[in-house]
C-alpha cells in the first residue's frame, strides 16, 4: 500500500496516542477535540488491523504492534522536521520567542544567572521560563515533549537526545564552629556518627548518597529538604554536614554560614546533562538554545580545586584501609 492510500497527518495522531498513551492528552497536545483524536484512532486502527491501545486497569498500554510502530514514526516524523528545517532561519537578534527549560534547583543557582546575561546580550527579546525540576516527572517522553530542555544530571536515562554540559564534585558543608573540623577535613566516622541535612529526589540517591552506601556508610537524617539549594542554610549555626556541589557551595559562600571541606573518600563527580525531544533536534531555534546553554555551561569549568591533591590521596589511602580491615 502506498503513502497515497493513507492520510499522512495521521502519522502525527498516532505519534501522538502512542506516546501518551491516552486519547485525552492526545488530543490536547494536538489542540483538537478528543471526539476527533478518537475518530483518528478508529481510522488508524482500520489501516493497521491493530486496537494500538488497549485499557488495563484504569490506564491503557500499547499493543505489541504499537510497541513496534512508535520508534519508526517518531524516526519518520523526525526526518520530517530535519527536511522542513533546511530552509528555516532563526536571527537571535530580532527574535520574540519563548524557551521552556527544566532544572533542578542546584542548575538553577549555578547556571541561570550567566545564561540569562548571555541570552540578553545576544537576544534581548528572547524569553525564558525556568521550571523546577519534578521527582518522578521527567522520565516520561510526554513530558520531554513538553519542554525545549531539561537539565537533569546524567543517568536519569530520558528518552530523547542528550549531552553532557556540566561537571562538578561534591564536597561536605559544615558550620566554620563546627568542633569535628580538623585542620580543614572531616574524616568517614565523622560523616558515619554527625547528624546530616540531605536532599531529597524521591527515591533517587545522589552519587554521594551512593558512596557512602559502598563504604558502608549509612547517614543520620536529622533534616531533609527538595534539592540542594536550602542546605547550605540548614547546616549554618548547626552541628549538621551536608554533601552538595562544589559550585553551589562556593555560590552561597559570601552569604550562608557554611564552609567547604574535602570529602574523606575518592571525588564523586557529578555530570549535569540537557535532554530534548527528537522533534526539536533540527530546529535552528532549538540549536542556538543548546549552543547558548553549552557555552554559559562550559565558562562556569570544572569544580576548582582548592583542597589540593592531598585530598583525593586521603580518601585512597581511607579506603585501603577499609578494604583491609573487611
Amino acid at each position: 500500500m502506498g503513502l497515497g492510500a493513507i492520510d499522512l497527518n495521521l502519522l502525527v495522531a498516532l505519534e501522538a496516542l502512542l506516546e501518551e498513551k491516552n486519547v485525552t492528552h492526545a488530543g490536547s497536545r494536538l489542540s483538537i477535540s478528543q471526539s476527533a483524536m478518537s475518530g483518528s484512532l478508529a481510522r488508524l486502527r482500520r489501516h493497521f488491523k491493530d486496537d494500538l491501545l488497549v485499557r488495563v486497569g484504569r490506564d491503557y498500554e500499547l499493543t505489541a504492534l504499537a510497541e513496534q510502530l512508535l520508534p519508526v514514526i517518531q524516526a519518520c516524523l523526525h526526518r520530517a522536521e530535519e527536511a522542513l528545517s533546511l530552509t528555516r532561519r532563526f536571527d537571535p537578534a530580532d527574535s520574540e520567542q519563548q524557551f521552556s527549560v527544566v532544572m533542578s534547583d542546584y542548575v538553577m543557582t549555578v547556571l541561570v544567572e550567566p545564561l540569562l546575561r548571555a541570552i540578553t546580550q545576544e537576544a534581548p527579546g528572547v524569553r525564558l521560563d525556568v521550571l523546577p525540576l519534578v521527582p518522578g516527572r521527567p522520565e516520561s517522553e510526554s513530558n520531554l515533549r513538553c519542554h525545549d530542555l531539561t537539565i537533569v544530571p546524567l543517568g536519569f536515562h530520558l528518552p530523547g537526545v542528550s549531552e553532557a554540559v556540566m561537571r562538578d564534585r561534591f564536597v561536605c558543608i559544615v558550620d566554620p564552629g563546627n568542633p569535628r573540623l580538623a585542620k580543614g577535613r572531616l574524616t568517614l566516622r565523622d560523616l558515619a556518627e554527625m547528624p546530616h541535612a540531605a536532599s531529597a529526589f524521591g527515591k533517587q540517591l545522589t552519587h554521594a548518597d551512593r558512596q557512602l552506601e559502598t563504604l558502608g556508610v549509612t547517614p543520620h537524617v536529622q533534616v531533609s529538604a527538595p534539592g540542594f539549594a536550602t542546605l547550605p542554610f540548614l547546616v549554618g549555626g548547626t552541628d549538621l554536614v551536608a554533601l552538595v556541589p562544589e559550585l553551589l557551595a562556593r555560590h552561597y559562600a559570601g552569604f550562608a554560614r557554611c564552609v567547604a571541606v574535602p570529602t574523606p573518600f575518592p571525588e564523586v563527580p557529578l555530570v549535569e546533562a540537557m535532554y530534548w525531544h527528537h522533534n526539536r533536534h533540527a530546529d535552528p531555534a532549538h540549536r542556538w538554545l543548546r549552543e547558548t546553554v553549552r557555552r554559559v555551561a562550559a565558562s562556569l569549568g570544572d569544580a576548582c580545586d582548592p583542597f589540593g591533591q592531598e585530598s583525593t590521596e586521603d580518601g585512597q589511602r581511607v579506603l585501603r584501609k577499609l578494604s583491609a580491615a573487611s
